[in-house]
């Protein structure tokens, strides 16, 4: 009787497809890492404004919540980075998920780790006070004005 767990554990090691964890994919990742991921990691904010017009893309704000209550986009849905794992649900593996941070740091880390996830994901690069500078003034009404839904508060 003794046997038979050893031999189960052994014939599903054999028959049970491997698993890979974090620091595998990522391997795999950096050793497929071209000129063309450079390219395609990176979106700046006139492409992604166009994205949410369409309503291709999952804008994710990964700045704190204090950094996200003082002020924010109302089309972005705030997922800190330090919560990003614990909330995966809530994120659409169907579209294209933008993170983004003031600058690039954080956005880039949170990037790359939905990347091992499966997510096709990039990081705004010029960074949420990009974004404002973009959305100044007419652009800013012209931008809400395209889509009620893009501009109301996200949970």
């Amino acid at each position: 009787m003794k046997k038979f767990p050893l031999l189960t554990a052994f014939l599903a090691l054999i028959f049970l497809p491997p698993t890979y964890s974090h620091a595998e994919k990522l391997d795999e990742y950096l050793a497929d890492f071209t000129y063309q991921e450079r390219k395609e990691m990176k979106i700046d904010s006139k492409e992604l404004v166009e994205l949410l017009k369409k309503g291709e893309v999952q804008f994710i704000d990964i700045r704190f919540p204090e950094e996200f209550a003082a002020w924010h986009m109302n089309s972005a849905k705030n997922i800190p980075l330090n919560e990003l794992p614990s909330r995966l649900a809530e994120l659409d593996k169907n579209k294209l998920i933008v993170t983004a941070c003031p600058h690039y740091d954080r956005s880039s880390m949170a990037r790359l780790y939905l990347i091992t996830k499966g997510y096709k994901a990039r990081y705004l690069n010029d960074g949420l006070l990009g974004l404002a500078e973009l959305l100044r003034g007419d652009k800013a009404r012209d931008f809400s004005n395209a889509s009620p839904s893009l501009t109301q508060k996200t949970p």
